[in-house]
């Protein structure tokens, strides 16, 4: 089965893809594909720093699908467009995101409600598909309630996609909260694209057990689980749990080619330590909380520094 990493704003950016892929794909743990956080239009044009991730040359030593964001078909024609004009092959269509200010625009989660805009974007797709381009979606079970999907299924069905990736939850919960997992079980069967697991997946039993109860699946999904265990995907792969040492030696080679990188292209203390802090937020299980109030406090390299060689 394969495994993917899981796009998230501010966290899932070309440098921690790139090193994540180095590292642990030694040692057999690199994902299948790294998605890409979404690319979105802003103010009528795509973000740059959007499309600058999507088209980095860090990409250069793993499999990059590109994530977008749209509203309409418009949006989706115009970004797809500038991707597949920038060499990829594959989009991924977010009809997942929960953030609030997205859904009321009728992106992200907030597109599974609206037919009329599926259908057209539905019908885009078969045209650009015949010119080689491949499609995914990634989704939520609806907004506020759980079969909010059924309403719809059969505009997902009429798409040509390689996969759909469901996360069994609604916009509404964000990312806690209970996960669907009767709901999940009755959209794969209603589906008839292959489908991908997301949500909650922290270690190697959990994708044991999500792989059991859906023998179907044909990948699971890993995202704020592999920021809090990079070594996720290595340790599912060899069928046994890492030891800690092991996983901080991995974890520390995985951030000091994050580091190496940011201080080499960012200028000023400042820019630096505010990409390299959110590199430790879901790791505070891993290194302790001690250390962890110590990265967020340090107002310098040095002092940033000093705490990391605290990790052991």
């Amino acid at each position: 089965m394969k495994i993917f990493a899981a796009p998230l704003q501010g966290y899932t950016e070309a440098p921690f893809r790139h090193f994540h892929a180095g590292v642990y794909g030694t040692c057999g743990g690199a994902a299948h594909a790294y998605y890409t956080p979404f690319l979105r239009v802003e103010h009528g044009e795509p973000r740059s720093r959007d499309l600058r991730d999507a088209l980095s040359p860090l990409n250069d030593n793993h499999t990059v699908v590109p994530q977008i964001i749209a509203r309409d078909a418009a949006e989706f024609s115009m970004l797809t467009d500038l991707l597949v004009s920038g060499g990829h092959t594959t989009i991924d269509m977010n009809m997942g995101c929960p953030f609030p200010p997205q859904v009321r625009k009728g992106r992200g989660a907030g597109l599974i409600p609206r037919r009329e805009q599926l259908l057209n974007i539905a019908d885009l797709m078969h045209g650009k598909a015949e010119g080689g381009t491949k499609f995914t979606i990634k989704m939520r079970l609806g907004i506020d309630r759980p079969d909010e999907w059924i309403e719809n299924i059969d505009v997902i069905n009429s798409m040509p996609l390689t996969h759909v990736t469901v996360h069994p939850r609604v916009a509404r919960q964000q990312y806690s909260g209970e996960l669907y997992l009767c709901e999940f079980a009755d959209i794969v069967s209603r589906l008839t694209h292959p489908v991908v697991f997301n949500g909650d997946l922290r270690t190697p039993a959990d994708i044991d057990t999500i792989a059991s109860r859906f023998p179907t699946l044909v990948a699971v999904m890993a995202g704020r689980g592999l920021l809090a265990r990079p070594s996720l995907i290595a340790e599912w792969r060899e069928g046994r749990e890492w030891d800690r040492d092991k996983r901080i030696r991995h974890l520390l080679a995985l951030h000091d080619g994050v580091r190496q990188h940011y201080e080499t292209t960012l200028c000023g203390e400042t820019q630096i330590l505010s990409k390299l802090k959110t590199f430790w937020d879901y790791l505070e299980e891993e290194i302790g909380h001690k250390t962890t109030k110590a990265i967020r406090k340090a107002t310098t390299l040095p002092h940033y520094n000093q705490a990391i060689t605290s990790i052991h």
